[in-house]
């Protein structure tokens, strides 16, 4: 008889809509690999089919009620004129995005069906001049089933636009109450948001985690942060846990945890949570079961935050991480795979892949083979630890997931998936003649030659994202990225060339970047649109961090850290000072608002400067520089 206590994992709000956050069916399948009773639920995705349900909006607009017309937004008016619609298409609505309902999709095109608020009049960007359909361009004649997905997701916009307005100020689909938690150096404000009586979102929340715990009855609870937005969210769930059943073991982790938490003091965290893990925690689970079964004392267990008489230990015994060839399949088993919602909220082919479409999520090697990027938390356990497995194992995994789940969709979600892994399982798919779709995250390395990339294709990769980050040779040797902008530029024709999607992760801010390198990075971006060598990007602002290179050596980059508050809770950005003082964050707008429209396929042949607000220099790149780059010989 198995004597083990049963564990249930829980993902807080907010993650993914269209697909489950994969830690707890990671951790789900490995405890089950070693014999023990393991459960998991999505709390995330059912609070979201809770609020927007004709119940839930019953009760948004009842506080709504309450709010003076004259301070009600744009929103709120539409949905108390329209309310009667809204409580009559919010099921179909919902229905059809989870792929439950595909019929309704005609009706939802006709633009009668759903009530249309604020979030429609983005579509007013695409109307052409002879006044025809403003989505012809991205749908054609055809394309019922994606046109409805995105009116559908523009109507469930509307709707979280109305219990942000009406009930809960910090509500986001993707992440709720984010600023209460990332890089907090105290645990002040979360406590005192904590002690306020419950939104209507909070109590729901509440209600939905002791229904889970409830039904499976655990003696462990697991609460898996990845990132800020879902933070306040797992305390609150943690303190209803504690106030319905004291006896349950509460447990913290998860990547948020793993890189904010590492100087942890605070003892109030543990007033929500029994323990606090950081790392994989595979092994720390294991030892803290053998600690609650007595069979190993507290001293031993491994990457483990507790309160002793009051005050913060950390406990660290020295233990070998179970090997990546030993961690198990993660299993779906439990969450609700059919009521997942495919929302198209960007109409771009590659942009879309993260939120349409619900992949099974699964990592080719643990952590990342290059670790050596300046601007990566590269010291920390989940990069900097690599360990590989076999493609045979790698293959039967993905059979396993493909029998649970019954489909053949993948995200390989690794920091760098390597290219010699990636070549392994395409030829052991080839080997088994078992046909998959997949993307995932990769370096632009001349190893993902021509003939590879076709291979990879043939495999079912449909799509790849890579960090170009700056588009500087100058800077991306600082980096340390370990490619120039040229073979960026051909690696990335080699796959766009073999009909795989490539998405460019971009950088701006980075230290010692002037207003040229920006510019002439812009210039760099459009040429390689115009040249279709990328679909689509992203700019995200440079942030340096406690765990990475330079924050680590910022004189070695040119800069100057500001000082730190007293830490007791958590830590991660670290501004500094740049000797270049150059307004970042105004150059951003510009170059987000000309990434938008270049995957739109709009103002590719414009001078980059156009985008700008201010003045700016002419860029010094040649206007022929990646189509002449392309030209050259392929260099493996």
């Amino acid at each position: 008889m198995n004597t083990a206590p049963r564990v249930l994992s829980l993902i807080p709000p907010m993650t993914q809509l269209n697909t489950p956050y994969p830690s707890t069916a990671y951790l789900t399948g490995f405890l089950r690999s070693r014999g023990i009773p393991a459960v998991q639920d999505d709390i995330a995705l059912k609070l979201v089919l809770e609020l927007f349900s004709p119940a839930g909006l019953r009760a948004i607009r009842d506080k709504a009620k309450a709010i003076p017309e004259r301070k009600r937004s744009a929103s709120l008016h539409c949905f108390a004129e329209h309310f009667d619609r809204y409580l009559a298409t919010v099921t179909p609505a919902v229905a059809f995005l989870q792929g439950r309902d595909p019929s309704i999709g005609h009706r939802i095109c006709g633009r009668h069906f759903l009530p249309e608020g604020p979030r429609f009049a983005a579509l007013d960007n695409y109307i052409d001049d002879a006044g025809g359909d403003p989505l012809a361009w991205a749908f054609g004649a055809l394309g019922i089933q994606d046109r409805a997905r995105h009116f559908a997701t523009l109507y469930l916009d509307d709707l979280a636009d109305v219990l942000r307005d009406a009930v809960d100020p910090r509500f986001e689909f993707v992440r709720y109450a984010e600023s209460l938690a990332r890089s907090q150096p105290t645990f002040e404000p979360l406590v005192r948001a904590l002690a306020t009586p419950p939104t209507l979102v909070d109590s729901t929340l509440e209600k939905l985690t002791i229904s889970a715990v409830d039904r499976d009855k655990p003696q462990i609870v697991l609460i898996s942060v990845p990132f800020p937005g879902s933070v306040y969210a797992a305390f609150r769930m943690a303190q209803a846990i504690r106030a319905h059943n004291p006896s349950i073991v509460t447990v913290l982790g998860g990547g948020w945890v793993n890189t904010e938490l590492r100087e942890l003091k605070e003892p109030r965290v543990f007033d929500y949570f029994d323990f606090v893990m950081l790392d994989d925690g595979e092994r720390p689970l294991l030892a803290l079961l053998d600690n609650l079964a007595g069979h190993r004392p507290r001293l031993n267990l491994v990457r483990t935050y507790a309160r002793v008489d009051g005050k913060v230990r950390y406990f660290n015994a020295s233990e070998p991480d179970v090997p990546f060839t030993e961690v198990g399949t993660p299993t779906w088993d439990g969450l609700p795979l059919e009521h997942y919602l495919s929302l198209l909220d960007m109409l771009n082919p590659m942009h879309r892949l993260w939120s349409d479409g619900r992949w099974n999520k699964l990592t080719v090697a643990h952590g990342c083979y290059w670790k050596k990027c300046s601007f990566c938390d590269v010291s920390l356990d989940y990069i900097g630890r690599y360990d590989g497995a076999p493609a045979t194992l790698l293959v039967d995994r993905i059979e396993e997931v493909i029998a649970e789940t019954g489909q053949t969709g993948f995200h390989f979600v690794d920091e760098a998936a390597p290219p010699k892994a990636l070549k392994a399982l395409a030829d052991e798919l080839h080997k088994r003649n078992r046909a998959i779709s997949w993307w995932g995250n990769i370096r632009f390395e001349k190893s993902f030659t021509p003939e590879l990339c076709l291979q990879l294709s043939d495999s079912g990769c449909i799509a790849v994202s890579g960090g170009l980050e700056v588009a500087s040779d100058r800077l991306l040797k600082l980096m340390k990225k370990g490619v120039s902008v040229d073979q960026v530029a051909r690696v990335t024709k080699a796959f766009s060339d073999a009909g795989i999607l490539v998405h460019a992760y971009l950088m701006y801010g980075f230290p010692t970047q002037t207003v040229q390198d920006t510019v002439d990075a812009l210039e760099y971006v459009r040429q390689l649109f115009v040249e279709g060598c990328i679909q689509s990007g992203f700019f995200h602002r440079f942030a340096c961090t406690v765990h990475s290179p330079v924050g680590k050596n910022p004189a070695e980059y040119g800069i100057k850290l500001k000082p730190l508050p007293p830490i007791s809770f958590a830590t991660n950005d670290v501004e500094f000072t740049d000797p270049t003082d150059v307004d970042h964050d105004r150059l951003g707008k510009a170059l987000n608002k000309a990434l938008y429209n270049y995957m739109h396929g709009i103002a590719l042949d414009s001078d980059v400067r156009s985008w700008f607000d201010e003045k700016v220099p002419r860029p010094t790149v040649n206007r022929h520089k990646i189509s002449r780059a392309l030209s050259a010989p392929y260099a493996a």
